[in-house]
């Protein structure tokens, strides 16, 4: 299995302070941290005076006293969001109407069920796990962005929207010329791998994307949890070569003999903190949709896919 070069721990931070990361980029952390949040939703912003904000985070009461803090006096000019999940979009409603700046977003969240999220699972999530679980399906952008589109500058800095659909159809990494930096939202963490979550989250989808943002050549990412990535192309290389290491797995358990998805997950995750184990079954199904697509690998029966339709190799 490839291993992937992850960045040291975030560690040397305090909750609700607005920290300087560059000459045009701060970051405010939010109370959040949860398994799937890791320490916090990291909220960016760039530039001086005029400022955009990139991903505001979760409806948290301290979240929002922090950034008003830090915002105030300046001019937000846009509020940029990433993805549409609880730790990412809601808190920019609040943050639109105070500072009467316009949402900028791919799109608002597909809508659809899970194919691995039982409703009963909700019950077993905290509050904040459900935060940065669940979709926010109430965003809708002001203005829409493309791939490729160039966001209004301020002060010489140039924004440029990335569609990087995988961990959500409708993600948006954003590349920051001036300072040689994409801002990677969840598509790509330097803790963690991101979470591939069928039906709006793609397997295929998100290789393509994580190949475009290397592509760029850029020298630093950001994501919106944790610290940044320095090192992006040998990151990506690896973080690559990992996934193609996943589905190698996924197509010889398979071959070995037909399995569910919680066959597999118990083997090839056997490593893992089981409390991970769920999210790690969302990845797995990603890889089977992806081979199922190729013609690689069958489901027994006619049912619908499930976490417990049973999967087999298809002869070579």
């Amino acid at each position: 299995m490839s291993k992937i070069p992850f960045v040291p721990p975030l560690e040397d931070f305090e909750y609700g302070k607005a920290t300087q990361l560059s000459g045009s980029v701060q970051r405010v952390i939010a109370e959040n941290p949860n398994k799937f949040t890791y320490r916090g939703t990291g909220t960016y912003i760039v530039g001086a005076d005029d400022v955009f904000v990139i991903d505001p985070g979760p409806l948290l009461d301290s979240h929002q006293s922090a950034l008003e803090s830090a915002l105030s006096g300046r001019r937000v000019r846009g509020i940029l969001i990433t993805h549409c999940h609880g730790d990412h979009s809601p808190l920019s409603g609040w943050l639109k109407t105070h500072f009467d700046a316009p949402t900028y977003g791919f799109g608002p969240h597909v809508q659809g069920e899970d194919l691995l999220f039982d409703p009963e699972e909700v019950d077993e999530l905290t509050d904040e796990e459900k935060k940065g679980e669940t979709a926010d399906f109430d965003f809708v952008p002001d203005v829409v962005l493309k791939d490729g589109a160039v966001i209004n500058t301020i002060n010489g800095l140039t924004i440029t929207a990335i569609h990087t659909p995988g961990h959500t159809s409708n993600h948006l990494c954003f590349d920051f010329a001036e300072e040689d930096t994409i801002f990677t939202g969840d598509h790509v963490m330097g803790w963690s791998t991101t979470v591939i979550s069928p039906p709006d989250g793609n397997m295929s989808d998100y290789m393509r994307s994580v190949a475009k943002i290397r592509q760029l050549g850029r020298a630093v990412w950001r994501p919106t949890h944790g610290n940044p990535i320095t090192q992006p192309l040998a990151y990506a290389t690896a973080l690559l070569a990992h996934r193609m290491d996943r589905e190698d797995q996924v197509l010889a358990s398979v071959a070995a003999k037909p399995q569910t998805i919680k066959q597999m997950v118990k083997v090839m995750y056997a490593e893992v903190d089981e409390a991970l184990h769920k999210a790690a079954a969302r990845s797995v199904l990603a890889h089977l949709l992806k081979l199922i697509d190729e013609g690689r690998v069958g489901v027994v029966g006619d049912q619908p896919i499930s976490k417990d339709s049973v999967f087999f190799a298809t002869p070579a």
